[in-house]
Parts: C-alpha cells; structure tokens; sequence
C-alpha cells in the first residue's frame, strides 16, 4: 500500500497494465454487475439535469424504466446507484454495433454535456471505499476485463496513466504526479530486489 494524501493505493494499481480495449469486451462492465453504477453525491442532480440531453440515445425499454423506476436508485448496501435494465444492464447503456456504450459520454463528446459519465463509471476498474480518516483507492480485478490487461501489456500502459484523466478528475493533479512518482520508485526497488 502506498499513501498518498488523505488516501490508500493498493500497489496493484501500481503493478497493473490496463488499457479498454472495447473491441474485444463490448463494452460489458454496462452490461454485467450486481448494481448500477456507485453516484457521488452531486451526480444525482446533475443526471436529473441533463436527462432530456441523453434520453435520445437510448432504448424505448430503457427509457421507460427509467420513467418508471427512477434515474438512481439506493441499492442493498444503501449506495445511489444508476438505475439497471433487468438487473444488469446499466439503463443509461445502448448498443451500437454490438458493442455498449454510454449515453452519459457520446453526449459529451458531441459537445452536449460537459459531464462525461459517473466518476465511479470513468475511474473503473479503481474503486474507491471511503473511510472516517481516509479513502481507499481500490484495483478491482473482473476476468471482463482481461482484453484491457492484455491490451495494457502489450503497449506498456500502466492503470495510473491509462487512468489520469479520471484519477485527476477525482484527486487532482498534484495527487496524481505525487502517485506516478511514488509508484515508479515502487516498482524501481521491487524490481531491483528481484532481480
């Protein structure tokens, strides 16, 4: 473990290469799960508020269970989380050529929404626990997501750099600097004791 400000890196973070590799997933972190996808607390009005941006890219059935059962919901371990379809797939996903794809970035990236999607959706496979004196900063490692291992290795990617933009976005910059230096220092003595 590795801390860095108020938080606890779990050295897998430090140690794994990732990089989404849609082509081969199709996108099923949308589509698989227990529960929607975890909201911060200001995501809930910030969804209610571009809802009728989005509402175009999906499904008649989504649309109509979001009508009907709630943008969000709190879910068994008392969490808000984005409302599913059928209990797995995420109600704000659509499918474009075999693949899921979010409702929340296609709008922002035509340039309709500056929010591009839950942080808990853009950080992933990170996972955060919040804790009275700290947050834990969590790998989460579903077989899903072996394409993106496999894709990360081959380019040489590490999750902290294939996830600066949301790790920035959550912590900042200063925090995301401080972790790519630490975490090269780690692996620098891990891989001089092992070697």
């Amino acid at each position: 473990m590795l801390q860095i400000k108020d938080t606890i890196v779990s050295l897998d973070i430090i140690e794994q290469k990732f990089k989404c590799n849609l082509s081969k997933c199709r996108g099923a972190c949308c589509l698989h799960g227990d529960s929607g996808a975890p909201l911060e607390k200001e995501e809930k009005e910030i969804i209610k508020k571009i809802y009728p941006k989005i509402r175009n890219y999906l499904p008649e059935k989504n649309r109509r269970i979001l009508k009907t059962e709630g943008l969000y919901y709190k879910d068994k371990e008392g969490d808000w989380v984005t409302t599913l379809v059928d209990g797995k797939q995420c109600a704000y996903s659509f499918q474009e050529n075999g693949i899921y794809l979010c409702s929340f970035e296609k709008a922002y990236f035509e340039k309709k929404t500056t929010f591009r999607k839950p942080l808990s959706c853009h950080l992933y496979p990170i996972r955060l626990k919040k804790y009275t004196d700290f947050i834990a900063v969590n790998y989460d490692d579903w077989d899903i997501c072996k394409p993106a291992k496999i894709q990360g290795e081959e380019e040489n990617i590490s999750l902290v750099e294939f996830l600066k933009d949301p790790l920035r976005r959550k912590f900042g910059e200063d925090w995301h600097n401080e972790l790519s230096v630490a975490g090269k220092e780690y692996l620098l003595h891990k891989n001089k004791t092992a070697g």
